[in-house]
């Protein structure tokens, strides 16, 4: 799903093609997409689009007089950007914007259907689609801290609940987590103050760096493919792999169609997380630190 460096890139490369410009007309391609019956989809056509902006992980079309188009990738979803009367992009075409300049399609993988759209009227109505989290690029240390400990959780589900931080999801997570040197199963209401610093450090270097990265990287282009899987991160999607820090194999904790990434060296005093399906398989012989494997 992409996350808060993601969004960003998202909404900087959408601003520039569609700011200003008229919506012709929004043809909806698969029902199912769409989340909302009021207004109609009549209200948002003919508007021209005075902003783009991130909501958490959904990019927001602004139409003018507060009217609304909320996007939302979830884990499948991508936006593609085609010229004027180029051909639509191949696969699941769930809808598409028409401007003067091009056309947005938006499309998502596979045959799992979770991608949205929703129109809606008013400040407060767009309001209510915000899980609530606080922006971590917007806060200093001591709201961090306060935030944190609001709930006493494992560091990887704060990072990633948006009624907590807003725009960090499972990759990030794992990049900052492994930056700041703090094990993911951690609890927020037990960290030292120097700790709680570090991780902060952590969020910050670590979102800003990898926006200025994607950024770069696209060098004004339209970002079409949108992955959580990329050579450069530290540990996330890279079980086995060497850790950049100290060259242990990166290892991971599974769950349900997810898994969270570490190095236990750097993260962990060495000690090996149990991991729900093979820990309990394993029983004894799961080993319980990373130079049993080595």
């Amino acid at each position: 799903m992409p996350e808060l460096p993601d969004v960003t890139i998202d909404v900087e490369s959408r601003a520039a093609r569609v700011i200003g410009q008229p919506l012709e007309h929004l043809t909806i391609k698969t029902p199912f997409v769409l989340r909302s019956v009021s207004p109609p989809i009549s209200a948002a056509q003919g508007r021209r689009v005075s902003g783009v902006r991130r909501l958490g992980k959904r990019i927001v079309l602004d139409m003018g007089d507060e009217m609304f188009v909320v996007i939302h990738l979830m884990i499948a979803g991508r936006l593609r950007w085609r010229a004027p009367g180029a051909k639509m992009p191949a696969g699941n075409l769930l809808a598409t914007f028409h401007f003067p300049t091009g056309v947005l399609a938006l499309t998502e993988a596979g045959s799992t259907r979770r991608a949205s759209l929703h129109i809606v009227q008013g400040e407060a109505a767009l309001r209510e689609m915000d899980r609530g989290g606080i922006e971590p690029l917007e806060i200093d240390l001591a709201t961090f801290a306060e935030q944190l400990g609001r709930e006493n959780h494992t560091l990887k589900r704060s990072l990633t609940d948006p009624r907590i931080f807003s725009g960090i999801g499972n990759a990030y997570s794992d990049e900052i987590l492994h930056r700041a040197r703090l094990s993911p199963l951690a609890l927020s209401r037990k960290l030292s103050p120097e700790e709680v610093s570090r991780l902060y450090e952590a969020v910050q270097v670590v979102l800003r760096e990898w926006t200025d990265r994607l950024r770069a990287q696209l060098g004004g282009e339209f970002p079409e493919k949108v992955t959580a899987f990329r050579d450069e991160m530290s540990v996330h999607g890279r079980y086995g792999k060497p850790c950049p820090v100290c060259g242990t194999p990166v290892q991971r904790i599974r769950y349900a169609s997810n898994e969270t990434n570490y190095c236990a060296r750097c993260q962990t005093g060495g000690r090996l997380l149990a991991d729900r399906a093979m820990s309990r398989l394993l029983r004894e012989d799961w080993p319980k630190s990373i130079d049993e494997l080595e």
